[in-house]
């Protein structure tokens, strides 16, 4: 196309979009894809939106407003996975759904959605906490421009979101010791999306799992690649409270409140860059010793 440039940020946007187009095969059943990277397992964020897109693909009224989702085996790259809607419910103002993910024949994950149609009622919430603006702070490859000599230049490719930490990340990334189990990223969609409320939705939820568990790790000194830990995700729940732009700068602000028995508690508040409280996240995630 004349004119047309290639933008290698835009294009990690786009593929992530593109990962969230399940293909419909049959009524009731969608169809996903991984993409073609060098992973063990399919990444959570990853299957809990392809999930929500085949529930709301099935709703003709309302926007979701809550998720409940579990991990149940760890899933294959290589292979395509198989969504099966359950149309649990349509009412006048909720509707339920619930979502089985399957390969090779065997479910990998669940997750039950409602959505709702707004009402007005009481309004109030949290304040926001006070950070820096995310123009002030490095980008993602920035801050891992030291580490990618241990790593791998895969810290500085393009992402499809855009990530600013307010404090140190912590892990292998961290130039201080343990400290308490909180943290505060700025998010975006690092490209614009279209106005399609439930994109919005399913990329926030792919986000929402990026970074949540980190937070069980600091204290300790851990991280997700130390060769004595055995982690994964074991659920995730999210409640969409006022609407958003996955597109614009959200605040994730996240932390511990518990790490016990070989599995840690995380949870989340999101807030838009004018304050609101957009979204609640918890995830609990398995952190064993080996």
């Amino acid at each position: 196309m004349a004119g047309w440039q290639y933008d290698p940020m835009t294009a990690a946007l786009d593929a992530l979009v593109s990962l969230l187009d399940l293909e419909p095969i049959e009524v009731n059943m969608f169809r996903g894809v991984s993409p073609e990277e060098k992973r063990q397992r399919v990444f959570g964020g990853q299957v809990a939106g392809q999930a929500l897109v085949a529930a709301g693909r099935t709703v003709e009224r309302g926007n979701v407003h809550s998720l409940h989702a579990y991990f149940l085996r760890p899933g294959d790259t290589s292979v395509p996975i198989l969504y099966e809607v359950d149309r649990i419910r349509d009412g006048r103002s909720f509707t339920t759904r619930r979502v089985v993910a399957i390969q090779h024949g065997r479910a990998i994950f669940n997750l039950s959605a409602s959505f709702h149609v707004d009402e007005s009622g009481p309004d109030h919430q949290l304040p926001m906490p006070d950070v820096p603006d995310p123009e002030s702070l490095p980008t993602f490859q920035e801050r891992m421009a030291p580490y990618v000599d241990k790593f791998g230049d895969w810290l500085t490719r393009p992402q499809p979101i855009d990530q600013r930490y307010v404090d140190d990340p912590g892990g292998p990334f961290s130039r201080v010791g343990g400290r308490p189990p909180r943290q505060r990223i700025w998010i975006r969609a690092d490209g614009r999306l279209a106005d399609d409320q439930l994109l919005h939705d399913c990329v926030v939820a792919y986000a929402s799992d990026m970074s949540l568990l980190d937070s069980v790790m600091l204290p300790h000194r851990l991280s997700w690649d130390d060769p004595r830990i055995m982690g994964a995700s074991l659920d995730h729940a999210m409640w969409f409270h006022r609407p958003f732009r996955a597109d614009e700068w959200l605040l994730y602000d996240q932390e511990s409140p518990s790490a016990a028995g070989a599995r840690g508690l995380a949870r989340g508040t999101i807030f838009t860059r004018d304050g609101r409280l957009a979204l609640s996240v918890v995830q609990e995630g398995l952190v064993r010793l080996v």
